[in-house]
C-alpha cells in the first residue's frame, strides 16, 4: 500500500515537472515568435519610410543633400575684438602659458594632451601646433621653463610634478618631447598654484589648503611654508624670481622673499610685505612683467592695484595706486591676468571677461558668454597687444 502511494506522488511531480517545462517551452516559443514578428515589422516600416522619402524630390532633379553644420558652430563666441580661436583640444582647457622666448604657447587640458603651439600670428586662422600626451592622466597646471627647453605639468590625479624636456628642430620648431622627472608627492589636496622662478633656481607649488612647497629642478624640497591663508585660492612666483605669494580665504595677499646665498644655494624664506585693504577673501591676483605691480581681485566686488616697488626690508609698505567696483558677480571666483606694463587687466568671472585700464579706474569693455562654461585661465602675450582666454 506504501508502494503505491509512493509511485502516485512520484508520478504527479514528475507530471508537474513536465508541465512547467512544456510551459516554459511555450513561452519561450512565443515570445521568440513576437519578437520576429516586431523585427519584421520594423524593417517593414523603415523600408516604407525609405520609399517614402525617394518619392519626394527637390524640382531640379536630383535630391539635395543636406548640410549640417558643426555643433559649435552655433554655440560660438564671435565679437569685435576677437582674433582667433586655437582649436586642438576635444576637452575643456585648463591652463596655458608662454615660454620664456614668447615663441611658444602651452595649453593642457582633460582630455590628457599638452598643446604646443607656435605663438607666432596670434591673430591668423590657423596655428601650427604638436600635441604631447599625458599618460594614464591629465595635466590641470602647465609652465615653461625659463630657458624654452622644458615644460613642467602638474598632473590631476596623481597629484604630482612631472618635467618634459623639448628638443628643437633646424628650423626651430619643436622636435620631440621626452618625459625627464617625476617629483616626489607632497600634496593631499587640488594644486591652485605652480610656477617656476625666472633664475630657475626654484619650482613653487601649493595646495588650496595652506601647504606652499619649494623644490629645486631635480624634485628635492627646500622648503614649506603655511600660507596662513585658512584655504588658499592663488599662488604665483613674482616674474622677477625673488617672491612667493599667496591669496585666500583672508582679505589679503601674502608675499615672502625666497633668499639664496651668493654661491646660488638656497638660504631661507622670510616675510617680505602683505597686500591689504580687501574686507573678504582674494581670488586671484597677477604680477606685471618687472614685478613692481600687483593687481588683486576680491570676493568682495572690489579690485585692487598696488605700487610694490618698495624698500620692504626697511619696513615700507606697498602704496595703493588704484581700486574700483569689479564688474562681475562677487560670489564667483575670478580670475586675473595683468598687461605686461602693468597699465591695464583682465579679470575672467564666470564665462564673462572685463578689461580694465589701470589709470583711470575704467572699465574698457565686457566680454559676455565667452565659452559655454566658465574662463579658466586668462594670460596677456609678452606684447601686451592681445588676452587669452581658456575654458
Amino acid at each position: 500500500m506504501e508502494m503505491s502511494v509512493d509511485l502516485v506522488f512520484q508520478t504527479a511531480v514528475i507530471g508537474l515537472c513536465l508541465a512547467v517545462v512544456v510551459l516554459l517551452l511555450n513561452r519561450l516559443r512565443s515570445t521568440k515568435e513576437e519578437n520576429v514578428q516586431k523585427k519584421q515589422e520594423r524593417k517593414e516600416k523603415k523600408l516604407e519610410q525609405q520609399q517614402q522619402q525617394q518619392q519626394v524630390k527637390p524640382a531640379g532633379g536630383k535630391k539635395k543633400q543636406e548640410k549640417w553644420a558643426p555643433r559649435e558652430s552655433k554655440q560660438s563666441f564671435t565679437h569685435p575684438w576677437m582674433l582667433s580661436s586655437l582649436k586642438g583640444h576635444s576637452g575643456e582647457v585648463l591652463d596655458m602659458d608662454f615660454s620664456g622666448n614668447s615663441k611658444f604657447l602651452a595649453t593642457c587640458s582633460d582630455d590628457r594632451a599638452v598643446v604646443l603651439w607656435s605663438a607666432k600670428h596670434l591673430d591668423q586662422k590657423e596655428h601650427k601646433n604638436l600635441r604631447v600626451n599625458v599618460e594614464f592622466d591629465h595635466a590641470v597646471m602647465v609652465r615653461w621653463s625659463p630657458d624654452s627647453k622644458a615644460f613642467i605639468i602638474h598632473k590631476g590625479v596623481e597629484n604630482v610634478v612631472e618635467v618634459h624636456k623639448v628638443s628643437k628642430k633646424p628650423d626651430g620648431w619643436i622636435g620631440p618631447v621626452t618625459k625627464a622627472i617625476t617629483f616626489p608627492k607632497a600634496h593631499v589636496e587640488d594644486v591652485v598654484g605652480m610656477d617656476i622662478a625666472v633664475s630657475g633656481r626654484f619650482i613653487m607649488t601649493c595646495s588650496e589648503k595652506t601647504e606652499l612647497v619649494l623644490w629645486d629642478l631635480k624634485g628635492e624640497r627646500l622648503a614649506t611654508l603655511d600660507t596662513l591663508t585658512v584655504q588658499t585660492h592663488r599662488a604665483r612666483v613674482s616674474p622677477c624670481g625673488h617672491f612667493v605669494a599667496a591669496s585666500g580665504f583672508t582679505p589679503d595677499v601674502k608675499v615672502w622673499e625666497v633668499v639664496f646665498t651668493k654661491g646660488g644655494d638656497f638660504d631661507r624664506v622670510v616675510r617680505a610685505f602683505e597686500l591689504k585693504g580687501h574686507s573678504s577673501g582674494v581670488y586671484d591676483f597677477a604680477f606685471s612683467a618687472d614685478s613692481s605691480r600687483v593687481a588683486t581681485i576680491s570676493k568682495d566686488g572690489n579690485w585692487r592695484v598696488f605700487d610694490t616697488k618698495v624698500e620692504y626690508q626697511k619696513g615700507e609698505e606697498p602704496r595703493l595706486l588704484k581700486s574700483g567696483k569689479h564688474d562681475g558677480p562677487a560670489a564667483i571666483k575670478s580670475h586675473l591676468a595683468i598687461s605686461p606694463d602693468g597699465e591695464s587687466f583682465a579679470v575672467a568671472t564666470g564665462s564673462n571677461l572685463s578689461l580694465y585700464v589701470v589709470n583711470s579706474g575704467k572699465l574698457l569693455v565686457t566680454l559676455h558668454d565667452v565659452y559655454s562654461g566658465p574662463i579658466n585661465c586668462v594670460r596677456f602675450d609678452s606684447t601686451g597687444k592681445f588676452v587669452l582666454t581658456a575654458g
